[in-house]
């Protein structure tokens, strides 16, 4: 892509989030949600191929559905209420209709299957700009109109994203697609806590996205996207294979890596909140999640491949990545746990 064609098109990105985060007047919000959504369908598109085409399709026909959902229920709150603030959302069916649109603007399940069949038709970056930045905008407006949103609504989506999440990424062997229903799950934690601590919430996104990319950028320096590809990486690059196992395993939430904190905070808030059932079942879903993270450090790790090379061994081919993106998402996925009492300060 022409390099002054992607840099227009990223800053659109950033624009639109920016517009999203800075307003507080519906349509405003809206025109940035509209803005990311149009600024990231070229760069998913721009290999030409038809899976990313059809990806790039599904993606565009729910971001428009939701965001003719989120403006018609502004409309509607305005039209009862007479104001247009985000803040001051106060009728039941919009309040509701808005939060079914940013669910499905995030994937959260139920309306999540659009999630990982579009993830799977994207290249790593593209799939990782998704899976990262295209959710603070939708999150922001959800964070902000969570005190007006049923509790038991965000429950439910908290409670069926986990499970959605660790259940449907079980008999995967498609990374991207495993990537999906874990980016699924995480949003079910974020969701789950939001009405009792946002400070909780926002904790878990900063290291869900640390998590993330880590995992995607290593995938990518390792040309990785089946299970069959992750499993002879040892012999090309056996640091990255054992620093990308621990990245995983973070995401899975094992201590002492940094992605057991916010889990650790969560569960805590919802035993606090008198939630022992909820704290119990978010539990269980993580060790769904947890199978198939372990599954791929088994293949990764613990398996050799019967695969004989007759070509020039990998490892001698001169690397032309950049890599520092990568080695410090990895030190944040994995070496935040020590600075708990640090954080603890500052979200309580």
């Amino acid at each position: 892509m022409n390099p002054y064609v992607l840099m227009t098109l990223l800053s659109s990105l950033g624009l639109g989030t920016t517009l999203t985060f800075a307003s507080s007047h519906w349509l405003l919000a809206w025109m940035g949600l509209e803005i990311n959504t149009l600024a990231i369908v070229p760069l998913m598109a721009q290999h030409h191929h038809p899976r990313a085409v059809e990806a790039t399709t599904k993606y565009f026909l729910i971001q428009a559905t939701a965001a003719a959902m989120i403006l018609f229920a502004s409309t509607t709150n305005a039209w009862v209420t007479g104001q247009w603030d985000i803040n001051g959302i106060e009728n039941p069916i919009a309040t509701t209709m808005v939060m079914a649109a940013l669910a499905l603007k995030i994937g959260l399940a139920p309306m999540h299957l659009w999630m990982p069949e579009v993830l799977q038709g994207l290249d790593l970056l593209t799939g990782l700009i998704l899976s990262t930045w295209q959710k603070l905008a939708p999150l922001a407006l959800i964070i902000q109109t969570a005190q007006t949103i049923d509790p038991l609504l965000l429950t439910t989506f908290g409670l069926t994203s986990t499970l959605m999440g660790g259940w449907g990424g079980l008999n995967q062997t498609q990374l991207r697609k495993i990537l999906a229903y874990s980016s699924i799950a995480h949003m079910g934690w974020m969701i789950i806590v939001l009405q009792y601590a946002p400070q909780l919430t926002l904790l878990a996104l900063i290291m869900y996205i640390f998590m993330t990319s880590a995992a995607f950028l290593a995938l990518k320096a390792s040309s990785a996207t089946k299970i069959s590809t992750i499993a002879i990486m040892w012999s090309k690059n056996p640091t990255l294979t054992m620093t990308t196992a621990l990245v995983l395993l973070s995401l899975g939430g094992l201590p002492p890596l940094t992605g057991f904190m916010p889990k650790w905070f969560i569960m805590q808030e919802l035993a606090t909140q008198s939630l022992p059932l909820t704290a119990t079942i978010m539990a269980l879903a993580a060790l769904l999640s947890l199978y198939f993270y372990l599954r791929l450090c088994y293949a990764m790790t613990l398996t050799i491949s019967p695969n004989t090379f007759s070509s020039t061994t990998p490892w001698r081919v001169r690397a032309t990545q950049t890599s520092l993106p990568l080695a410090l998402s990895t030190v944040m996925a994995l070496a935040l746990l020590p600075m708990t009492p640090t954080i603890m300060m500052l979200v309580t």
